[in-house]
């Protein structure tokens, strides 16, 4: 024990995605002083979900996204997900644009484009459907700017590789939205990670993985970690920690033994894309094309044709492909999902997933799918595809959550979400989409409540707001601001709306 080096802190970050770099920039401008300590198990930042072709980089603003506007048994759409959704992604633009004002982030370019966002169906009932949610989401000023047309030569206008040789033997629709961006998460992670690292009090630690973690008689925690290249070990001592380990959250939360995650389970869902990176064919498509998902597929694997800037080079993207592996990680062991499995949960692993065979069977479809399968797919949305234009690129990995419901029902959790200690001592971020778009607003949340009394503070408050300058509204309630608001944050940003 006497060769274990220890170190004292005030805030310890585990995994240096994007959800970690939104919470130690947000901390440390808040509280300029505050110690903090990055802990990450790869030899670089954003190299997991963040990285940009780990995820899908739409900015998630529910523009595009059909699955978060259900129709409901009467056959009106629920829009109440999609505003949340949108509301959360205009928080994350003011902080973007706060830092940019600032130079925390550099060439905003570098990691936001100005891509829009558009939904495409065929058949009769799919048409139906999305003209009754494009009448729907009209009604909120969050949306204004958005088209709808069933008019082949207009969508063909839009996205001329959507159209193009196709068939016309069935009803098409699309919805157009000027507004949409296509977002690096990598290159954002790694600004705010070079910003930190250049501040006072901040200490960031590589090829470095937390084996374990326990919380002291005195509230403290302590994080076990050790170094992969030389296999020294540390002790970090913490008021509060975070844990945005990606999908191997899930197995800390469980070694944190706090009750609040006994029961949480997960399931590892792999992706993959394929790969446009011919000019010619990237110059003439220029939108993010969402479509509907098959029956059983999971939020994360929503088929889109995208326009993708990586890097600074332009190409597309379709899929993703949905696969399974028993990793949590992409870089992670194959051990992780068997290793998750605790008497706690095993019940509820059960039970979800005796609830959604479909999700099951489809994923094993996805498996076997050949790269054939996998074209015919790619040419539902562009009918003139050749194979031999696209790669197959190996996605991020992502951990399904199973949890209980309120009345105690094993289910899937979709969407993100943070499991805190009653204290307020730790917090753990676990699920996926919408994820990153809306990572400002999640990190918000996690403050207000593991850090109530300077949240609630007037210096905090002051700096809050001088940040987010919509923060403690509700912009679906004051369209006066939306328009305000968006036109000063493309200024900051460069994202100029489209317009076909």
């Amino acid at each position: 024990m006497s060769n274990i080096q220890r170190s004292e802190t005030d805030v310890v970050l585990v995994g240096a995605g994007i959800m970690s770099a939104t919470l130690g920039v947000l901390l440390k401008e808040l509280k300029p002083h505050l110690r903090i300590e990055i802990v990450e198990r790869l030899d670089s930042v954003a190299a997991e979900s963040s990285e940009a072709m780990n995820n899908a980089g739409t900015g998630h603003s529910a523009f595009c996204e059909l699955n978060y506007t259900p129709e409901k048994s009467d056959g009106t759409i629920d829009a109440s997900k999609a505003i949340n959704i949108v509301e959360q992604f205009e928080v994350s633009r003011q902080f973007w644009s706060y830092l940019v004002n600032k130079s925390i982030l550099k060439n905003p370019n570098d990691f936001i484009n100005s891509v829009p966002h558009m939904s495409f169906v065929w058949g009769k009932e799919n048409v139906d459907f999305l003209k009754k949610r494009y009448q729907e989401l009209l009604k909120y000023s969050l949306f204004q700017g958005m088209e709808f047309s069933d008019d082949v030569e207009k969508i063909k206008e839009w996205a001329p590789l959507l159209m193009n040789n196709r068939k016309i033997d069935n009803k098409f629709a699309a919805t157009y939205m000027p507004l949409g961006t296509d977002v690096n998460f990598g290159d954002l992670t790694r600004q705010m990670f070079a910003y930190l690292k250049s501040e006072s009090e901040i200490n960031m630690t590589l090829e470095t993985e937390v084996y374990d973690l326990k919380q002291m008689k005195d509230g403290r925690w302590q994080i076990f970690t050790k170094d992969l290249k030389t296999g020294g070990k540390r002790i970090i001592t913490s008021n509060f920690v975070f844990i945005g380990a990606g999908g191997a959250s899930i197995i800390l939360l469980e070694k944190s033994g706090i009750p609040e995650g006994k029961t949480y389970g997960g399931f590892p869902v792999s992706g993959q894309w394929l790969v446009c990176e011919d000019e010619k064919l990237a110059e003439q498509h220029f939108a993010k094309v969402y479509g509907k998902a098959s029956v059983g597929a999971p939020p994360m694997s929503v088929p889109h044709l995208d326009t993708r800037y990586i890097n600074g080079k332009k190409s597309l993207l379709f899929g993703p492909y949905a696969g399974f592996s028993t990793k949590f990680l992409k870089t992670g062991s194959y051990w992780d999902l068997f290793s998750s499995i605790s008497f706690g949960n095993i019940g509820t692993m059960i039970g979800a997933g005796l609830d959604n065979i479909d999700l099951t069977k489809y994923l094993i479809s996805e498996v076997l799918a050949s790269q054939d399968k996998k074209i015919a797919a790619l040419k539902e949305y562009f009918p003139d595809a050749k194979k031999e234009d696209w790669r197959l690129e190996i996605a991020g990995q992502r951990v399904q959550i199973m949890k209980r419901n309120k009345a105690g029902k094993a289910e899937l959790a979709f969407g993100t979400e943070v499991v805190n200690a009653a204290d307020g001592s730790l917090a753990v971020l676990l699920g996926a989409s919408p994820g990153a778009s809306t990572t400002v607003s999640i990190m918000l949340k996690l403050i207000r409540q593991c850090f109530p009394k300077e949240y609630n503070s007037e210096e905090w408050q002051t700096k809050l707001k001088e940040m987010i300058p919509s923060f403690g509204l509700k912009l679906n309630e004051h369209p006066e601001l939306v328009s305000e608001i968006r036109d000063h944050c493309s200024k900051i940003l460069k994202i100029y709306p489209h317009n076909a």
